[in-house]
């Protein structure tokens, strides 16, 4: 079955058909749509979709791109890419559109395929301010950025209050009596993510007076499970006396409560532990995990919305949306006060 079966199936032209499988239906009578519409529906048809995105310049391919994979990781290393993505598929999916996902070393590496697949958009994850300005000046489509920091450039961002989630982190873990408190984190290495929530625990901590040193009491560890088990354990050994750890992802606090407890030490009894996330994950620990909460599916739809919105033809959007946070209260830090 072919387009000019269907058409002499139904006795119109092969113009009028191709009007009806591309939703040109102002061009074609009621009584002729529902025509060829039974005639492809019995045949079970199915369109070139590479031939008719070729035709209307449109290939109804989103692109999703997830930055800063070496060659041998993936993106379920970090749960958060994961749930993201999933956000993201299903927005694009109840558009009738497809994902193209690629996780890459540079973001700046997706270029040249972008433009080869002639996709119809782009969102970023997580892209520092100069490999923005470069991505900008080098391919011309709708795109969307999430979780970037980029003053001055005229994108459109969603993200998270980063600052205020490093904040709340920290005023939690003061509110039930902790005073020593200890940070991991990734490298900072630029604006971003990381250094917004870290200024902001810093910041919490001096407001309330409590001492907290970034020389000291902050530890370092890539965002995995088996490089946060090690941090855990350096925290022990750092023998200063911490009664609570905040981290900056959930994934690094399930491995941080590993390591801690590969050297005997109890959360919340011992040590107390707050996440950074939500993720689902949290309720499946032992003990479940307290942790900033984000709203993936609203990350997804805001991203969504403002990437169509500019697909459709706006263009010239420029804005910076940050989705409040809250701390969701599990079991894994213990509350001090209840001894004075």
């Amino acid at each position: 079955m072919n387009l000019k079966t269907i058409a002499e199936l139904a006795g119109v032209s092969t113009a009028t058909v191709s009007n009806v499988l591309n939703g040109n239906f102002h061009k074609v009578s009621e009584e002729t749509r529902a025509k060829v519409e039974k005639i492809i529906k019995d045949s079970n048809y199915k369109p070139n979709v590479i031939a008719r995105s070729l035709a209307k310049k449109e290939s109804h391919l989103i692109g999703v791109v997830v930055p800063y994979l070496s060659k041998d990781e993936d993106f379920f290393a970090n749960p958060y890419n994961a749930h993201i993505i999933a956000a993201l598929e299903r927005f694009v999916r109840r558009h009738d559109y497809y994902v193209m996902l690629r996780c890459v070393g540079d973001p700046r590496e997706i270029i040249p395929l972008l433009s080869s697949w002639n996709v119809d958009g782009a969102f970023f994850l997580g892209v520092y301010r100069d490999e923005v300005r470069e991505i900008r000046e080098r391919i011309d489509i709708p795109m969307v950025f999430i979780d970037t920091y980029a003053p001055g450039e005229p994108i459109v961002n969603i993200g998270i209050e980063d600052y205020r989630g490093g904040y709340l982190s920290a005023k939690y873990l003061i509110g039930k009596g902790h005073k020593k408190l200890a940070l991991v984190t990734p490298e900072i290495t630029g604006e971003g993510v990381i250094k917004e929530r870290q200024q902001g625990f810093a910041d919490a901590c001096a407001e309330s007076n409590v001492d907290f040193s970034i020389s000291k009491d902050v530890f370092h560890s890539v965002s995995t499970y088996r490089n946060a088990v090690e941090v855990g354990q350096d925290i022990v050994f750092a023998n200063r006396g911490y009664t609570a750890v905040a981290t900056m992802s959930d994934i690094v606090a399930f491995g941080v409560i590993e390591g801690l407890h590969q050297c005997g030490i109890r959360v919340p009894y011992d040590i107390s532990v707050v996440g950074f996330d939500n993720l689902p994950d949290c309720d499946f620990m032992s003990p479940k995990l307290t942790s900033v909460a984000q709203d993936f599916e609203w990350k997804a739809e805001k991203a969504g919305e403002y990437l169509f919105r500019m697909i459709g033809g706006e263009k010239d959007l420029v804005l910076d949306e940050r989705q409040p946070i809250r701390v969701m209260e599990r079991q894994s830090v213990r509350n001090l006060s209840d001894k004075l």
